[in-house]
């Protein structure tokens, strides 16, 4: 191509040189649309962590005591009749004379309930199977926060009819259950704190963030069962039943779990 030739257009975009400045421009064309209307692109850098699966683990345990507030006491009343009228009639009638009394004494209606009611034939094994009488066996759930009236609970219920003496519990209301247990969970986890430091010093060890707390929680207290001098036979020569309530311990058990450095 010779300078100051004028060029024809015509046949320059017949040329393969036509076809490549076409793409270039188009190719630069369309980036800058792009650019300019949708912004630069956006990178994405992904990242992998990864954890360690080690840690050092210490326990300790954190204990409270406390005297419980409540005893539930458990009077059964069994009444042996000819027939079923004289037999409810009966039980009835002992069962209202124990509500009332206990009453009296300063028990309030809604902590005595009646937690068993058991009718039933009683038979003449010896004559085949013949139907004497019957049997109702009832039991009554009291519940005491005064624990001065626990000993005069149990005697008048059974000066008036209460035959059995089944089960006798001291416990601690739930409200202040639960605050005791917190007392003896943070004793448990300072003093696994504490050991953690101790035993991490003494080994050469360099402890991260706590990952994972575990904690047992033993049962507060066993129930309390009687049998001595619960007057059963009501009379009036037997003594009063004497009975009090010890300390209820709640032992809290931490295991904490560290991550090493």
């Amino acid at each position: 191509m010779t300078l100051g030739k004028k060029i024809n257009w015509n046949e320059f975009l017949k040329t393969p040189y036509a076809t490549i400045v076409g793409s270039v421009l188009a190719t630069f064309l369309i980036a800058f649309l792009f650019f300019r209307f949708v912004g630069p692109v956006p990178v994405s850098v992904s990242q992998t962590t990864v954890e360690k699966t080690a840690t050092f683990d210490v326990s300790a345990e954190g204990k409270t005591t406390a005297i419980p507030d409540t005893a539930t006491i458990n009077l059964g009343i069994q009444v042996q009749k000819t027939t079923v009228q004289e037999a409810q009639k009966e039980a009835n009638e002992k069962i209202n004379s124990i509500t009332n009394e206990l009453k009296k004494i300063g028990v309030k209606e809604e902590l005595i309930k009646t937690i068993n009611y058991n009718l039933y034939p009683n038979y003449d094994y010896q004559s085949g199977q013949r139907i004497i009488g019957y049997i109702i066996d009832i039991t009554l759930e009291v519940k005491v926060k005064d624990f001065d009236k626990i000993n005069q609970v149990i005697d008048t219920a059974t000066r008036l009819g209460a035959n059995q003496i089944g089960q006798l519990d001291f416990t601690i209301d739930d409200q202040r259950l639960e605050e005791l247990k917190m007392e003896a969970r943070k004793e448990a986890i300072e003093k696994a704190k504490k050991k953690a430091t101790e035993i991490a010093r003494a080994g050469g060890l360099k402890l991260g963030r706590i990952v994972n707390i575990s904690e047992n929680i033993a049962s507060p207290v066993p129930p309390l069962y009687r049998s001595e001098s619960l007057g059963l036979g009501g009379t009036e020569e037997e003594a009063p039943t004497q009975i009090q309530p010890g300390e209820s311990e709640i032992n809290i058990s931490v295991t904490l779990s560290y991550e090493t450095l």
